[in-house]
Parts: C-alpha cells; structure tokens; sequence
C-alpha cells in the first residue's frame, strides 16, 4: 500500500486530517464488502438451485476459489494501473463470489454459533483496529512477523488437506487467530502511515478495505473452528 506516490501534507493537522478521512473511508468499503458478501450468502442459502450448483460440481466450486484469488492478487498487485471504477468493480465482485463460496459454513455449523462468532471477530478486530490506529509505536518489525506467520498457517492448511488431523488443524486454527489478530493492528497501522504520506481517494480506501476485509474473513474463520458448534 506504499504505491501511491504523494506528497507529504506539510502540517501535523494536515495529517490528522486525511488519515481520519481515508480510515472512514475504508472502513465505509470494508463494511459494504461484508455487507455484500453476508447478502450473497444469504441469496446462495436460499436457492436450492445456486447451492446445488456450488456444492454439487467441484469445478465450479473450485473456479469460484480461483476467481476469488485472481480478483485479489488483481487488486492488490494492479492497483495504480487500474481505474477507480474498475477496482471498485472488482472489490465489489470479490465481495460477491466470498459470500457464495462462504455460504457452505452455514450447511456445517449452527446459525447460533455463527452469529455468536461474528460477534466476537467484531469485537476482536475493531479492539486491534483501534489500537493500530492509535498506537504511536512503529510496527513496521511487526510486518515480518506476521508475514511469516501467514505463510506456516497456509503451508500448514494444504498440508493438512491431506493428512486430516484435526489435532492439526486445531494447532493452525490457534496460530491463525493470532495471526490475523495481529494483522489487522499491523494493517491499520499501514494505512495510517499510507495517509500520513498524502495518500487519498478512493483506490488506496478500496485497497485499504481489501485488506481489512481479508483480515475479518480469516480470523472469523479461524475462530468458528474453536467456537463453532456442528451441526
């Protein structure tokens, strides 16, 4: 998110000013993400004929995989190339396929034990969120860190596809709450540094969403697997 070449504001003010502007809006991007993706779910749920085609055809299923990561890596990786509609679009595309693939969980664990979970990644995540934002510290050491710790959870996830210890998978589950617990404070942080840096507009709020919205997803998804009960 250190793409976008602007010039630095030139007043302390200047600064609280355009970090407060650009956190809302993210925040405002990421919230209609979740909001996009819960409606989707929702939509899937409810038609048997959406479901069966998700659930009943692995190549469909695993396209919808496929096409969530290009739309990402597109985002994240093309960002200054890309216009602001077309980011937006493909934000919002994102948003859309997420909520589809991620309505199966609801065929896996209560709605009660769902809810009770979001919940708790809400409360989780805005508690960390709030901290990045606030924090004087420089979490820049942080970055490494987490990234390595990122890359075991999703090297450790495929391998455990095929191995299916749930011990295992109770150990990723662990390290991945920690892990995107720790992001989303480490993410927020960067997007304050990025305002801090005259970073404005929609592109750098929509890329700044990306990210949080990833961060939610993840943790919430790793906590239902410690809170979640099966149905």
């Amino acid at each position: 998110m250190n793409d976008f070449n602007t010039a630095y504001p030139h007043t302390a003010s200047q600064v609280v000013v355009k970090q407060n502007a650009l956190i809302r809006q993210v925040y405002a991007w990421m919230g209609a993400g979740l909001a996009i993706t819960a409606f989707l779910a929702l939509v899937t749920l409810s038609s048997p004929a959406i479901l069966n085609a998700v659930l009943g055809n692995k190549l469909i299923f695993y396209g919808l995989m496929i096409g969530e990561l290009a739309l990402v890596f597109t985002l994240s990786g093309a960002i200054n190339k890309l216009s602001t509609t077309t980011a937006t679009l493909i934000f919002i595309a994102y948003s859309a396929l997420n909520g589809i693939t991620l309505s199966t969980i609801a065929l896996v664990y209560t709605t009660n034990s769902i809810t009770s979970t979001f919940v708790i990644t809400g409360g989780m995540f805005g508690a960390m969120s709030v901290y990045g934002f606030m924090t004087r510290r420089d979490l820049t050491s942080w970055g490494s860190f987490l990234f390595m710790g990122l890359i075991g959870v999703v090297i450790a996830s495929v391998v455990n596809i095929f191995v299916g210890s749930s011990a295992v998978s109770w150990v990723i589950s662990g390290i991945g709450v920690i892990v995107f617990t720790g992001l989303t404070a480490y993410d927020t942080w960067k997007i304050k540094e990025m305002a801090a840096t005259g970073a404005e507009g929609r592109k750098p709020a929509i890329l700044g969403a990306l990210t949080l919205y990833l961060d939610f997803i993840n943790l919430f998804l790793m906590l239902l697997r410690f809170t979640g009960n099966r149905r």
